[in-house]
């Protein structure tokens, strides 16, 4: 079968998982998973750079379970390469001297930056909502809950 016909037939596909869940909410595909439609709660957060709160709206997110066939050939499947994960700080830096352009007009700055600057023996800052790059910790200092990925 032609290439362009396999991509408009799976693209047909995914179309119509989509309508099934925007109309029943939910769609179970057998040895697959399911995907659901759940509404997420309201809730207060923080704006990483000002520190305000913030009132997030509820809001709908797409949740999936694998199917335990899926699971069950995953987890027998050679390890995959781990890559290494770069810190938060990293990244947001990257890209604000990404937005800046080559020239470096702009210069982010980071409790990282500023703690280098301190004389030898004074305390350093701790970390600002979250900010550690440990990420199993929330900026309320609870456990994340992993139960299920959304899509």
């Amino acid at each position: 079968m032609p290439q362009l016909k396999t991509k408009e037939i799976v693209q047909k596909t995914f179309n119509a998982i989509i309508e099934t869940l925007i109309s029943e909410k939910r769609i179970e595909l057998r040895k697959f998973g399911v995907f659901e439609v759940k509404r997420r709660k309201a809730r207060k957060a923080r704006n990483p750079r000002t520190g305000a709160q913030v009132n997030v709206e509820p809001k709908n997110v797409v949740t999936f379970q694998p199917g335990k066939e899926m699971e069950e050939r995953v987890r027998r499947m050679a390890l995959v390469e781990e890559k290494p994960r770069q810190a938060r700080k990293a990244r947001l830096n990257a890209t604000v001297a990404a937005a800046a352009g080559s020239d470096g007009a702009a210069v982010a700055t980071s409790r990282a930056s500023e703690n280098a600057a301190l004389p030898a023996g004074a305390a350093a800052a701790p970390p600002v909502n979250g900010d550690s790059d440990h990420g199993s910790e929330g900026a309320d200092g609870g456990k994340k809950r992993r139960a299920k990925k959304e899509v």
